[in-house]
């Protein structure tokens, strides 16, 4: 399980892209997106890294 600060998620588009960003990198990846505290948790079987690249290429850098 991977837990990532995304400062830059603001609206329900942009939990969008972030969960399509990741599962992008792992189609069977399990996403929780919570907007109000700007985290998502990850259960995936993809390096941290991987999953740090799909989302920094998507526009969401993760802090």
């Amino acid at each position: 399980m991977y837990q990532f600060h995304v400062p830059n998620m603001t609206c329900g588009h942009c939990v969008a892209r972030v969960t399509k960003a990741l599962q992008s990198a792992d189609n069977r990846a399990q996403v929780q997106v919570d907007l109000a505290s700007k985290t998502v948790s990850v259960e995936s079987t993809v390096s941290d890294a991987a999953l740090r690249k799909a989302l920094g290429d998507a526009g969401y850098p993760v802090h």
